[in-house]
């Protein structure tokens, strides 16, 4: 545990897979840096994320982020303990009939256009690559050098890595407010920084109440272990359209391989705060899976369980300086994308935070464009 009385160059709050990445990315830069945690690292939506790292081009600055975070992933696999579970397995984006095939294609030309590896598979070779589909899908694009990663492992070994750094943390601390440059914590304490991000999921909007962040609530089901029954990460090609479809409830065909032989599935969005598992959205989701995988009938499932991704009004994270009080950072809203850009985050954040050239335009993700402009006093 941190003493009150210490002042750090960087104070984190959250120690999800984003704030984790953070203080590892702060620790290595050099800063004093605490990390400040009301309950466990890697909890969660990090936690009850699906850990699928992907490359997603939604909009021009998702598909840089996504990118470049993909990029330094793939930089770590070597570092990563065997329990974190990486494998490059690829993702098949599943087109069920010709005219999401031509999606297929216009999707392959734009990743190739930013250095991308990806292929248009047709029938044949759709069913060669995951024999598990049913037949009579059109085809599919395969972006090989997506990968998987079991989330919760993933981030407690990035805050160990920047606690080995000379990071620490405390564990505990429920924040109440941020002050100048001060922490309070429930109890009276405080904590001293120069900087602060703010990577708190969805309980930063009460930090931050200017971010209109919105919890989603996703379900994920996790089956026994089948060795062999799936090879992919394997997407409709309409999710994007289905995720974003700015409807109260919605559900996509999204299935992962575990490195344990399970498969997880899902995936459903709707705006809720209840945690509970709601068996109408459950077979829902099912159902939708069973659809392109009528063998998904046949496994057993072992657990169900809900989590809450932070979402903003355009889809896109607010990562940078807040415009009225600059010394504090937002590592906010990254909806279902924050275990793929954990690591650009941290990046980005830190060349801001130090004045340094950004790895990619930071501009899209400033969380100026939700601070509604006032006037001066006295003036209309």
């Amino acid at each position: 545990m941190a003493s009150s009385n210490r002042t750090f160059d960087l104070a984190v709050i959250g120690c999800g897979i984003v704030g984790a990445a953070c203080a590892r990315a702060g620790t290595r830069a050099g800063l004093r840096t605490i990390i400040v945690e009301g309950s466990l690292a890697g909890g969660g939506a990090t936690a009850a994320g699906m850990g699928h790292i992907v490359v997603m081009d939604g909009s021009e600055a998702q598909l840089a982020l996504t990118l470049y975070s993909r990029r330094l992933w793939q930089q770590l696999i070597p570092e990563l303990p065997e329990a974190a579970e990486y494998r490059s397995c690829g993702t098949l984006w599943i087109a069920e009939h010709e005219a999401e095939l031509e999606l297929a294609r216009r999707k392959q030309a734009k990743l190739a256009g930013q250095g991308v590896a990806c292929e248009i598979l047709d029938a044949r070779q759709l069913m060669e690559a995951e024999p598990c589909l049913r037949p009579g899908l059109a085809g599919a694009l395969r972006v090989p050098d997506d990968g998987v990663l079991y989330p919760p492992i993933a981030a407690q070994w990035l805050w160990q890595q920047a606690q080995n750094a000379g990071a620490v943390m405390r564990s505990g601390a429920i924040v109440t407010r941020i002050q100048e440059q001060a922490i309070h914590v429930a109890g009276g304490d405080r904590i001293q920084a120069g900087a602060i991000i703010v990577a708190a999921g969805s309980q930063g909007a009460e930090l931050i109440p200017e971010i209109p962040l919105r919890p989603r609530k996703g379900h994920l089901l996790i089956t026994d272990r089948y060795p062999g029954f799936l090879r992919h990460q394997v997407v409709e090609l309409g999710y994007l359209q289905r995720a974003h479809a700015g409807t109260e409830s919605s559900v996509s065909f999204n299935l992962q391989p575990r490195a344990t032989g399970q498969v997880l599935i899902g995936s459903s969005r709707q705006y809720s705060h209840d945690r509970a598992v709601e068996p109408d959205v459950l077979s829902r989701m099912l159902a939708r899976a069973q659809s392109y995988v009528p063998r998904l009938g046949d496994l057993r499932g072992l657990r169900a369980w809900t989590g809450f991704r932070a979402a903003t009004p355009d889809d896109l994270p607010c990562i940078g300086p807040l415009p009225n009080r600059p010394h504090i950072f937002a590592a906010l809203g990254h909806e279902g994308l924050g275990i793929t850009t954990s690591l650009g985050t941290a990046e980005l954040l830190l060349a801001q935070m130090l004045g340094a050239e950004a790895p990619i335009p930071a501009g899209p993700f400033q969380p100026a464009r939700f601070f509604i402009e006032t006037s001066p006093a006295g003036h209309a």
